[in-house]
């Protein structure tokens, strides 16, 4: 390998990330109201082969031990969500004090082990009780956000002092409230700009409230960011489809935090965003974040297509072109993180970019007790290097962060897809450090 860990400098922040509704399990225990994925997971056909989160990895009860094991793998940063239906049952009003424990203890839990807390406030799991009422269609969400926010950083922000807003908001509204193929399996574009405008209120209004509350707080939120490329690059209308792609999925709630506005212009639908819009909001969809999280795990090749509606393209499945991809059907394409970095650098307002997942799904093997996965392995040397590559060609990045943990729920894919650094056994609820995890505890430490 060609490089290692003191090539980053000493201040780059190393880390590991997971989320409340993939790995907490404990779906209904102490008070617990239910959540989107609760009552979407439950439902026939939503998930792959029918699973559902309600016990997932257990972690509610094993955070000790997986707060052990991450300290054991020399990782120094561990990123978490907080379950807004563990705070709050019904989503606003009376607070769940046995859920503000478990965050207590866990929290906790990290800074006795020498782990610096990250927390990510909204990781798609909207208590099901607030989607009753419309869920992020209903602008009636930044009020129920704010008091959430103010409840975790009164409850937390004496020890945690790293914020992320939302998770990924064109992946939670996008398939949520648009294609339906996540919770809350809402379909239509008036459902979809309503959802994605009002959580762009959130993301801004929510950094508002903690730099209010916590003073010292590093505030950030994340994106998800696909590197495209037209499939014909010579073809007008491929270029055209991937610019309407890209104003889409990797433009569209970063350019308004930075007081961009939305990327209108290379997207016309969008325009109808503004049937949504009230006095001011143009204003309070900007805030000035300390870092921005980037979510970056392939590239995508975009064809024109007549039959697509708004955006006239498709995606080119890796399968299709190939080219090496993993369970998830996602191309192993190194450069896109680099090319990821570099497009948000270019962003004169971003001033610090932290890489909060980067990770990969192929299938494990347990024999002997031991998985080797040289193929993760591998995949993450490549994208850890490309970092480097970019850090030294004056990029802002200053944190990597692996997704994930643990073989976990992953959404409507359920227990399938495998991006865990330790496998886990779901009957059983063993853990088994993968060769992967092997290897990032020796990168990151390199004398044991």
């Amino acid at each position: 390998m060609s490089f290692a860990r003191k090539d980053f400098g000493d201040n780059f922040n190393w880390g590991v990330s997971t989320a409340a509704y993939q790995i907490e399990g404990a779906h209904d225990a102490d008070g617990k109201g239910l959540s989107i994925w609760d009552s979407f997971s439950q439902k026939k056909r939503n998930i792959l082969l029918g699973e559902n989160g309600n016990e997932a990895c257990n972690f509610y009860q094993k955070y000790e031990e997986d707060i052990a094991l991450i300290r054991q793998l020399n990782i120094p940063v561990y990123r978490f969500s907080i379950s807004w239906s563990r705070i709050f049952p019904e989503g606003i009003g009376k607070v769940n004090s046995e859920g503000i424990d478990f965050y207590n203890r866990l929290i906790d839990c990290c800074l006795a082990q020498g782990l610096m807390p990250w927390v990510t406030l909204y990781h798609w799991d909207l208590p099901d009780a607030l989607q009753q009422k419309g869920g992020w269609v209903n602008r009636s969400i930044v009020q129920w956000f704010s008091e959430f926010v103010e409840c975790c950083i009164n409850n937390f922000g004496d020890r945690v002092k790293h914020w992320m807003i939302l998770n990924e908001p064109m992946v939670f509204t996008g398939a949520g409230y648009f294609l339906g193929v996540h919770a809350p399996g809402k379909k239509g574009l008036g459902n979809f700009l309503a959802a994605a405008h009002h959580a762009a209120l959130c993301q801004a209004e929510g950094g508002r409230i903690v730099r209010s509350l916590c003073a010292d707080a590093k505030i950030g939120t994340t994106f998800s960011y696909s590197y495209l490329e037209p499939y014909r690059p010579n073809l007008v209308r491929d270029c055209k489809a991937t610019a309407k792609v890209d104003a889409l999925i990797n433009r569209m709630f970063i350019e308004p935090l930075l007081g961009m506005g939305y990327p209108i212009k290379d997207l016309a639908v969008l325009n109808r965003i503004e049937r949504y819009m009230k006095q001011d909001d143009e204003v309070n969809l900007a805030f000035d974040m300390d870092f921005i999280g980037l979510q970056n795990y392939t590239r995508e090749l975009i064809k024109y297509s007549p039959f697509v509606p708004f955006v006239n393209a498709k995606i080119i499945k890796a399968s299709k072109r190939n080219v090496p991809y993993t369970q998830m059907d996602w191309e192993v394409y190194p450069p896109s993180i680099y090319e990821a970095l570099k497009k948000f650098n270019s962003y004169p307002a971003i001033k610090e970019i932290i890489v909060t997942e980067n990770g990969v799904a192929f299938k494990d093997t347990l024999q002997d007790g031991r998985i080797e996965d040289t193929d993760r392995v591998n995949y993450l040397k490549d994208h850890i290097e490309q970092v480097l590559r970019a850090k030294k060609e004056g990029v802002k990045v200053n944190g990597y962060f692996v997704w994930t943990l643990m073989d976990n729920f992953e959404w409507a894919e359920g227990f399938n897809p495998k991006f865990g650094l330790v496998h886990i056994d779901f009957k059983t609820q063993q853990r088994i450090v993968k060769d992967s995890g092997k290897w990032y505890a020796q990168f990151l430490n390199p004398s044991i």
